[in-house]
């Protein structure tokens, strides 16, 4: 269940690298 895994941390990135992008907009 190696595909599961990274899809679960991958999805985890994706919403971190969101709330980093409309916290710090001046950065992006």
């Amino acid at each position: 269940m190696v595909f599961s895994l990274l899809a679960a941390v991958l999805a985890v990135a994706a919403i971190v690298y969101l709330v980093v992008a409309l916290v710090r907009p001046e950065r992006f």
